[in-house]
């Protein structure tokens, strides 16, 4: 499809503020946004702004996807694990740049409705669990990169580090509160985490169960 001109000004307006990879601009240009919002907000859908989608919960402003996205240095063929699915946006954006995305969501609500939506628009390598994100998702691990999209207080979980491969790279946000948080990179070498910020952030909580 013929990205419409919303689409294009908002794929100049990434590109302005930072987001150059051509592969990540491509993958959100292709990526139609006003399915994954509420019927209220589809007018909003290519603004360059976060938007409420339920259960206390928001789809991430598209600078923000597409700077975590860039962030993953994500491959062809690598594995992706995304801690908070909410509408499925940030995991269609994931699915077009890798081999596969395991994705978990603890609202149940919004993990039947992402699902639905991922499939009946054709995301297949896609999959989707309802559960505590913090505590990833041993039985598919490991992964090449790991991307959450909720605020961990102090510290990234070590159930996650420990699920990331070997020269993974991992991107979360963290801080107590919305106005005292950072996006951190981190990537994973043997025994050694190097981390490095990225900027200053606003996500929900990561609520542990």
């Amino acid at each position: 499809m013929k990205p419409g001109p919303r689409q294009i000004r908002l794929i100049m307006e990434l590109r302005a503020e930072g987001i150059t990879d051509p592969d990540v601009l491509g993958a959100i240009e292709r990526t139609p946004r006003e399915e994954f919002v509420p019927e209220q907000f589809r007018i909003q859908a290519y603004d360059n702004t976060a938007l409420p989608i339920g259960q206390g919960q928001t789809i991430s402003q598209p600078f923000i996807v597409g700077l975590m996205t860039q962030a993953l240095e994500l491959f062809s063929r690598a594995k992706v694990l995304e801690i908070g699915t909410g509408c499925g946006y940030q995991a269609a954006v994931l699915s077009q740049l890798c081999r596969r995305v395991y994705t978990i969501e603890r609202h149940r609500t919004l993990a039947r409705a992402a699902i639905k939506r991922l499939q009946v628009l054709g995301y297949s390598n896609v999959t989707t669990m309802i559960g505590d994100g913090a505590k990833g998702w041993p039985e598919q691990a490991p992964f090449d990169c790991i991307i959450a999209t909720a605020a961990a207080p102090l510290e990234v979980p070590q159930e996650l580090f420990d699920q990331l491969a070997d020269g993974g790279i991992l991107v979360a946000p963290i801080g107590r509160s919305p106005m005292d948080q950072h996006l951190w990179r981190y990537r994973k070498s043997g025994d050694q985490i190097a981390k490095e910020r990225l900027c200053a952030v606003r996500f929900v909580p990561l609520v542990r169960d």
